[in-house]
């Protein structure tokens, strides 16, 4: 049974940083393609991030682009976001998906940048 457990959220001035983290299960993390997707209120899911099973490559959304990366470790099964130079519009529940940006997900992680 596939299981991803979103952690790292919570409340941050703008400007600031946070690092979130996807924990998996349940199925072979080092060969999955892996996403992060966000939904801020009242707004569609948006595609943030993805990563290949190989780690090289890395892809962003345009709004985040130069201020978000995407990392994994394999031996821990775990995804993780480093998130920088946060904005009020980067205020989200974030998860993260495999193989399909918008396919199940875990419970999220929320994250509000707020002064």
């Amino acid at each position: 049974q596939v299981q991803l457990v979103e952690s790292g959220g919570g409340l941050v001035q703008p400007g600031g940083s946070l690092r979130l983290s996807c924990y998996t299960s349940g199925f072979t993390f080092p060969g999955a393609r892996m996403y992060w997707v966000r939904q801020a209120p009242g707004k569609d899911l948006e595609w943030v991030a993805r990563i290949e099973p190989g780690d090289e490559d890395v892809f962003y959304g345009r709004s985040v682009e130069g201020r978000f990366s995407t990392s994994r470790d394999n031996p821990k099964n775990t995804l993780y976001l480093q998130m920088n130079s946060l904005k009020s519009e980067d205020t989200a529940v974030y998860y993260c998906t495999k193989d399909d940006p918008w396919g199940p997900r875990g419970q999220g992680t929320q994250v509000t940048v707020s002064s």
